[in-house]
């Protein structure tokens, strides 16, 4: 199976999604199953995981809703509030929902560059490893120093980096970057995800070859078993038709063995985030 280990829905509103700027304004609309539906059909994608993109229960609720009417939605990653008193009560709510798999926290908009190590956040990360949930780490890579004594406090619960990062692909930014992320690689218990690439290159002028570097590094350090294919549909539609996001990473494995392939395109989002 193929699978979109990273996209997003949403119902457009100007005051909850402040994010979406200017420079983003082709996507500021609602972006439903029923259009995404479209999209995988013309390039041969057979479900994905659904990523929150606010941080409400609410949010995490709708997409729980979601999933429950359109079957290629095999996962979900909601949001919970880590940080809350009663997370665990929380979680083990959540825990009889068999379509959600993990939670995510926008940390990247954390302006505290160390708020992956706070005792309260901490705490609340300890619970998910007993409901077999993972976590989706969102970050710049201004915060990967902290990530990476992050990842080292929990050896047995399952990560994964969104958007490798999100290196400034735009500035060229690489070096600092790099060393990080392949000391982060280090940790077995942490996967990476090809998504959000052409968002963090120049939206109008990228083009592959500016790109491969950052992915090659990722390949080299994550190695193929612990890496995924990831749209980041709709967001990616600022910089690129989904198609060529999906080329972008098909053409770059092609010199994989088809095992290899097959584990980046599906296989490792199958196992990582359990799906059925």
């Amino acid at each position: 199976m193929t699978i979109d280990a990273h996209q997003h829905f949403w119902k457009y509103k100007p005051s909850k999604h402040t994010w979406l700027d200017d420079s983003m304004s082709v996507i500021r609309r609602d972006f439903l199953p029923s259009d995404l539906k479209k999209v995988y059909d013309e390039n041969g994608i057979d479900g994905c995981v659904a990523i929150q993109a606010d941080q409400t229960l609410e949010e995490t609720n709708f997409l729980l809703g979601l999933s429950a009417t359109y079957d290629f939605i095999k996962g979900v990653v909601g949001w919970v509030d880590l940080r809350a008193k009663n997370a665990d009560e929380v979680l083990n709510e959540y825990s009889a929902h068999g379509k959600i798999k993990g939670f995510r926290h926008l940390v990247q908009g954390e302006s505290d560059h160390n708020f992956l190590l706070r005792d309260d956040f901490l705490r609340g990360i300890s619970f998910l490893e007993t409901y077999d949930f993972v976590y989706d780490i969102l970050i710049f890579p201004h915060q990967l120093g902290a990530t990476l004594e992050f990842v080292k406090r929990f050896p047995y619960q399952k990560f994964v980096i969104d958007h490798i990062a999100k290196p400034y692909i735009k500035d060229g930014y690489f070096d600092g970057w790099s060393v990080l992320m392949r000391e982060i690689a280090k940790q077995d218990n942490v996967y990476c995800k090809l998504s959000g690439m052409v968002t963090e290159a120049d939206f109008n002028d990228w083009t592959p070859e500016q790109i491969y570097p950052y992915m090659n590094l990722v390949l080299e350090a994550f190695g193929p078993n612990r890496i995924m294919f990831g749209s980041d549909w709709p967001v990616c539609l600022v910089a690129s038709e989904y198609g060529e996001v999906k080329q972008l990473v098909t053409n770059f494995i092609s010199s994989l063995s088809l095992s290899e392939q097959s584990k980046i395109m599906g296989m490792n989002a199958i196992e990582f985030y359990n799906l059925k």
